[in-house]
Parts: structure tokens; sequence; C-alpha cells
């Protein structure tokens, strides 16, 4: 049964006479009962942010800095735990597999977020995983995909077989194809979406397109079908950045269909139709996650040197919602 994980919120204002200082020093001296150590540990698993930013050990706090923390209420399991969760599992040879990841499942534990994880499930399904990463809470995990993201993932079963699939993912030769339904019609059937993408500066936890600051990005799309008021479209990433997708096409005023974060979720075209607003509503009940599937995945087996190319089929509320559309 999956451990239920509670958390304790904490915020620090620091004030404006404050000398900088490391923050794992400052936070040690700061909250009741914190050790230097346990304050590192949290930091290394994203539970401290600096005016909304996760930090790292030797971020030096500043006059006026907000910290927050998060803390769990239960202790984090020394080791991740092997669980019982069914796994769709597309490929696997001795040196790796791929599996169909459904939406909601997150792909290895982090703080707060200690079970029920892929990463919980491949613990149960093989003894073997790649300890290639640094931290022992991501076993086999090459790349990830977000939470609400259903699709392919790839999973290495030693340390060499990771380090060259983690080549090809640097060097941009691995084929991924993602699905989407997006809202509107596009007025190029087949283009690239092009923009550094940075954190926002109203909300540090979602990302933004940024002529100044933040990372190179680059998308490419093609119109698969078009609706009324949506469009099924195929993507294709020539760089790998947080939340990539989502925030392009938003960013072109064509967020993805139910996605909460990202402008998905408000009717965005089709005003002009009758009924449409409860045509919407309607679909989002169907899909409440956003339209979003890593649909396709090929590489070169680092062994046999041979293409592994590997298709998966659209979850069932993605079918549900064309269905719908259609």
């Amino acid at each position: 049964m999956a451990k239920i994980v509670t958390e304790k919120k904490i915020r620090i204002d620091v004030p404006e006479g404050k000398k900088k200082e490391r923050i794992d020093v400052f936070l040690a001296n700061s909250v009741e009962n914190a050790t230097r150590s346990r304050i590192q540990k949290l930091i290394k698993f994203g539970g401290v942010t600096a005016n909304g930013v996760v930090v790292k050990p030797n971020y030096q706090v500043c006059p006026n800095d907000v910290i927050d923390l998060t803390i769990p209420t239960n202790p984090r399991p020394d080791e991740t735990e092997a669980e019982d969760i069914p796994l769709d599992i597309v490929y696997e040879d001795p040196y790796l597999l791929v599996v169909n990841k459904p939406a909601g499942m997150v792909a290895h534990p982090s703080l707060g977020n200690y079970t029920g994880t892929l990463v919980n499930a491949l613990l149960h399904h093989t003894k073997r995983l790649s300890d290639l990463n640094e931290d022992s809470f991501r076993p086999g995990i090459v790349h990830r995909i977000d939470k609400e993201t259903s699709g392919l993932l790839l999973i290495a079963k030693d340390e060499w077989t990771h380090a060259q699939l983690a080549k090809q993912f640097y060097h941009h030769t691995i084929d991924r194809e993602y699905w989407a339904v997006c809202w509107g019609r596009f007025k190029q059937q087949k283009g690239e979406i092009i923009g550094n993408i940075a954190r926002s500066n109203k909300d540090r936890k979602i990302f933004t397109v940024s002529e100044l600051e933040g990372k190179h990005a680059h998308t490419f799309y093609e119109v698969i079908e078009e609706f009324d008021f949506a469009s099924l479209v195929k993507l294709k990433l020539k760089t790998g950045r947080t939340h990539q997708i989502r925030v392009h096409l938003n960013h072109v005023h064509h967020p993805i269909f139910g996605d909460p974060t990202y402008g998905g979720r408000k009717i965005v075209y089709g005003l002009e139709l009758p009924k449409i607003k409860a045509r919407v509503e309607n679909l989002l009940e169907i899909m409440k996650r956003q339209a979003l599937h890593a649909k396709t995945l090929g590489f070169i087996h680092p062994h046999t040197k041979e293409k592994v190319f590997l298709e998966s089929d659209l979850p069932e509320d993605f079918s549900s919602l064309l269905e719908k559309l259609k």
C-alpha cells in the first residue's frame, strides 16, 4: 500500500540588513530542530526555494529574499521501495526497456512524493536498473515527461547503456514525436516555433517565452487533422526544455486542450459556434489533463547498433476526445 506523505510549509522573510550567507547554513540556524545535513537533503530534492526558484546548497541568501521550505512530516525512505504497479511495457531486452507511461504517473520519487511513481513500479519489475544518475531516487531514468503527459519513456538497465542513450539525447539524434490536440486552426499546416524558455516573472513555478532570458528552444509542428475549433498536431523537439511543447504552443495562441497551466481549459476559439460552452465543458470532462502524448520513440540500440522505432496507441481519454471533436 502506498504511504501517505504529509508536508509542512515554512516561509522565512530575510531581513533587509542580513549579510550574505550560504542557504544551508542560514536555514540550519533558522529552522527549529533542523540540521545542516537534513537541510542539504531537502535542497537536493527541490524542497527549498528562494523567491520562487529552487536553490542549490551553495546559494547565498540575500537581504529581502523570501525563502520557502516544504518539509515532509513523515521521513522519506532510505531507499525507493518496489511497488506492484502495472506497467505497459512496449519493448524490453537485457539492456533497456521502453514503457508507455500513463497520465498521472510521476517518473521518479521526489520531495513529498516517494511512492506510486514509475521508478517504484520498475523496481518491482526488474532488479537491473542503471545507477548512473546522481541520486538513488532515479534509477534507470534516461529522460522524463510531465506527470500529466502520457507516452513512451526509455529506461536503461546498466550504466554503459544509460550513458550511450544519454549521448543520443544530448546530440538530439533521438527520434521523438508527440501528438497534441490544440485550440484553434493553424494558419500554416506545417512550421516551427523558436523562442527561449525561461521561468515566468509573475509565477516562478511556470515557464514562458522570453527574448532576453532562458534557454534556446526549437519545436517543429505539423497539422494532422482540423476540427471546428481545434486541431490534432504532431510535434518534434529539436531541443528538450521543461514544458517546451506546452509553452511554445501557448505562445503562438494555440494552447494544448485541457492544459490547466498554460491556458488550455478556457475557450480560446469557437465563441461564434452554437452551444460552444456546453460542448467544451463536455470535452473538458473527458480530457482532465493536457491532451499531449509522446507517441513515437526512435533510437540507435547501443549494443546492436540497429535502429529501434516504437509507437504507442493513444490513451482512452485522448481517443475519446478526438471522437467527440469529429
